[in-house]
């Protein structure tokens, strides 16, 4: 029987969270993929936006997501990828597009090649039950998370070598070594979108424009995935519906806006009626 987390751990992104743990064989070489388990809470999307790959999500999400690079900057060894595949994809909180699995790759000292990523994109979702678990130590990430001010001062952000890119139908997370690993995961962990906006965010890469990702986090991350969902079928549903996704996306982007904008006038007139 395959083991799932408790209700009250699904929520879990601190130190020493447990991960699925599977050696698999791509591109002619033996490679260790390390997974979130069954029962984990948080949810990624990806889209390509302004010729930037995104990984989207909402705050918890973006804490574990700091969590699995910090860990990368420790504990993996050559061969390790940390794959984030269905069901922790949702499509995109704005048109419903469905999400490319996402991969954080320590290419300090593993080569992810494009028969690699082929093969591994080829193998998802991955079925077979895990060989085992890890516990993912993150020592140090909670303190930096304290005071990331604090922390940044004492190591200052270097030249980002590292990259964001899609390979073969996966977004690949590449920072180029243990430093930029520990500084993405701070700048990741950190975002908050309890704010005005709702929204939060942070670069990821450098060096050339086409090396560059983002990380981007809502406060009703849900919410707009549900939303989306919701007005993708709406469009879909109409019998002049256009097949090209150019096409598709802004209405889907307009329907999306109608029933946003209908949910908070109908949630506004509730509590006036309330306070009457």
């Amino acid at each position: 029987m395959a083991a799932v987390q408790r209700p009250a751990n699904a929520r879990g992104a601190g130190d020493g969270m447990k991960l699925h743990r599977r050696t698999v064989r791509l591109g002619g070489r033996e490679h260790t993929l390390i997974g979130l388990r069954p029962g984990t809470s948080a949810r990624f999307s990806t889209n390509f936006f302004h010729e930037t790959w995104h990984v989207l999500s909402d705050q918890h999400g973006s804490r574990v997501l700091g969590r699995l690079l910090w860990g990368l900057a420790y504990q993996s060894r050559p061969g390790t990828l940390l794959v984030i595949d269905r069901p922790f994809l949702t499509p995109t909180p704005f048109d419903a597009d469905p999400a490319h699995p996402i991969v954080l790759v320590p290419s300090w000292h593993t080569c992810f090649t494009a028969a690699a990523a082929r093969e591994l994109a080829r193998r998802l979702p991955l079925r077979r039950p895990p060989d085992g678990t890890v516990r993912w130590r993150t020592h140090g990430l909670d303190a930096a998370l304290t005071d990331p001010r604090g922390w940044f001062r004492e190591h200052p952000r270097e030249p980002e070598r590292g990259r964001v890119k899609r390979m073969h139908g996966l977004v690949a997370l590449l920072p180029s070594g243990p430093a930029e690993a520990r500084d993405w995961a701070v700048h990741v962990g950190r975002l908050d979108p309890r704010n005005p906006y709702g929204m939060d965010y942070e670069y990821l890469g450098g060096e050339c424009r086409s090396a560059v990702g983002e990380m981007q986090v809502f406060r009703d991350f849900r919410r707009r995935v549900s939303v989306a969902r919701r007005a993708r079928a709406d469009v879909l549903a109409r019998p002049d519906a256009p097949g090209d996704p150019a096409e598709l996306r802004p209405l889907v982007w307009d329907r999306h806006g109608e029933i946003t904008w209908a949910e908070d006038e109908a949630a506004r007139r509730r509590r006036t009626t309330v306070r009457r």
